[in-house]
């Protein structure tokens, strides 16, 4: 099983061109977490039911596995994405010929709940990127990185991936390669630029000391900003804003989207800027939008207002 997860990993990053912070994922998802939590991958459940050959699982191993990960508390998200993994392990297999049948044919992922996606207010966001202290270097470093995520709707492994080479000041535009090395341009506004030219002329520096990388957002020792250490500042930068709900890198990515289409912008326009294949996944933020439009709406409208409408008391 582990040859034929290492050939399967090599696989994704060599010919279907998908980044290692990808790959991780995958393969996460197929072996477990031995790290942290308690074990939910698909090789620690062959193993708790003593399967050794990736031959012998079929239909039913495949239900006893989902049952499994329900008992355990598991959202339906996450076994419908452990049960793509294991879809694409297996189609890998068979085209490899390593296995004679894929048990997967008939069996449907559970039906996920629609549910739409959070997002920042303007004032939220306001206060959000107003948080860090101008006066440290890491403070700059983290004002560029959120004008930067909220400006351009990128992903956090493309930010944290983001070297200097991508950016171009000029045009106010970031290259980035995004899920399956698809290359777009993205677009950063004013604010953004003004927070990336002050962080890179005095927090930058001051960060990188005597190291030598082309990584945009370094941590405090010169090295490139992990993700996990994204996530702090933003923990750190909503809890100062007095933002309660949970900010994550994709919540900016969401709000980016949601106030382009507010604002009137192409729903089109906005594909290509979040770098996504399809239009019905950019579709989602229309009935975000919408879902605002109709609180605005009868918020506002006085007609709209139940206690205000003479209708209700006749």
């Amino acid at each position: 099983m582990q040859e034929a997860l290492n050939r399967y990993a090599d696989y994704l990053e060599a010919e279907r061109g998908l980044s290692p912070y990808t790959v991780r994922n995958y393969t996460m998802d197929l072996i477990g977490n031995y790290a942290r939590g308690s074990e939910k991958g698909f090789f620690q459940f062959l193993r708790t039911k003593q399967v050794s050959s990736l031959d012998e699982v079929d239909k039913q191993v495949l239900r006893d596995y989902m049952s499994w990960l329900m008992e355990q508390g598991v959202v339906k998200s996450s076994i419908a994405r452990k049960l793509s993994a294991i879809r694409s392990f297996y189609r890998y297999l068979m085209r490899e010929e390593m296995v004679s049948a894929n048990p997967l044919e008939k069996v449907s992922s559970p039906k996920l709940d629609r549910r739409l996606p959070s997002f920042l207010t303007l004032k939220e966001t306001v206060r959000l990127l107003e948080a860090p202290d101008l006066s440290t270097s890491q403070g700059l470093r983290d004002r560029a990185l959120l004008e930067l995520l909220y400006a351009s709707g990128l992903r956090v492994s493309e930010l944290q991936n983001l070297n200097l080479e991508q950016l171009n000041m000029e045009t106010s535009e970031v290259r980035v390669w995004g899920k399956g090395s698809k290359e777009r341009m993205v677009l950063i506004g004013e604010p953004a630029l003004r927070a990336l030219n002050h962080y890179l002329t005095h927090g930058r520096p001051a960060l990188l000391g005597r190291q030598k990388t082309n990584a945009i957002f370094l941590n405090q020792y010169g090295g490139r900003l992990p993700a996990r250490r994204i996530q702090k500042i933003l923990d750190k930068c909503a809890q100062k804003a007095g933002i309660e709900k949970r900010v994550h890198p994709h919540v900016l990515r969401h709000t980016f989207a949601t106030h382009l289409l507010d604002g009137g912008a192409d729903l089109r326009v906005v594909q290509e800027l979040l770098g996504h294949a399809q239009l019905a996944t950019t579709q989602i933020y229309t009935h975000v939008s919408q879902s605002q439009a109709r609180k605005i709406y009868q918020s506002a409208h006085p007609m709209a207002r139940k206690e205000d409408s003479e209708f209700e008391s006749n």
